[in-house]
């Protein structure tokens, strides 16, 4: 599958090496092309260009930019009608004391706003990176909510989730996105306040036999 990844941070990156290892071919979309970081990631053997450039090559779209850069990303991503995009932000507010969104939407529904056409779906902003690279704990797998609205790109999401390592868990439709964000703060907020956790725990569903 070929996965346009907006965004070279921590969370792109990580997502990037779990996917290529899957076989996946890895292309990032970034401002500047041929800076050291971009050099460095087409040595490492990944596809690196400008937004628009790399979305047009891609069957997936994960968007990875802090949340104030994301509508400037998505309108330098070109058309994005029809392609599947995995929303991994968090609109957090600065002080973490809640959400950077009107009470009845999410970050997630404004990125279908903004991406008109595309069908968005909320995965991979629930928790660290730390988890993205080794979400097995024990003999339990950490768990990763999926939400969105169109069947056939949501099942191609939850294998992208299954090929990182998580257990993937539809978690409804876009709708939901919102307490897909509100789950990333607890996880935040968890994380800041308990130092013994130092980042190193995720959530897991127990199933009663």
């Amino acid at each position: 599958m070929d996965v346009a990844i907006i965004g070279a941070g921590r969370v792109g990156t990580t997502l990037g090496a779990a996917w290529k290892l899957q076989g996946h071919r890895i292309l990032f979309g970034v401002r500047n092309p041929h800076d050291s970081k971009s050099n460095r990631l087409v040595t490492e053997g990944y596809n690196v260009g400008m937004a628009a450039e790399v979305t047009s090559q891609a069957d997936v779209v994960l968007l990875a930019t802090p949340w104030r850069a994301t509508k400037n990303a998505i309108q330098s991503a070109g058309d994005l009608s029809g392609k599947v995009v995995i929303d991994c932000t968090n609109p957090l507010k600065g002080s973490l004391a809640g959400l950077d969104v009107p009470q009845d939407t999410s970050g997630a529904q404004q990125v279908a706003q903004w991406a008109r056409g595309a069908r968005v779906y909320k995965a991979f902003n629930q928790t660290g990176t730390e988890n993205m690279v080794s979400p097995v704990f024990g003999s339990q797998r950490a768990v990763m909510f999926v939400c969105g609205d169109d069947q056939a790109g949501k099942d191609v999401v939850m294998q992208l989730v299954s090929d990182v390592g998580f257990e993937a868990v539809d978690a409804g439709r876009l709708e939901s996105a919102r307490k897909l964000e509100e789950l990333a703060l607890l996880w935040i907020h968890l994380g800041a306040n308990h130092p013994e956790l130092r980042r190193q725990f995720a959530f897991s569903i127990l199933r009663r036999r």
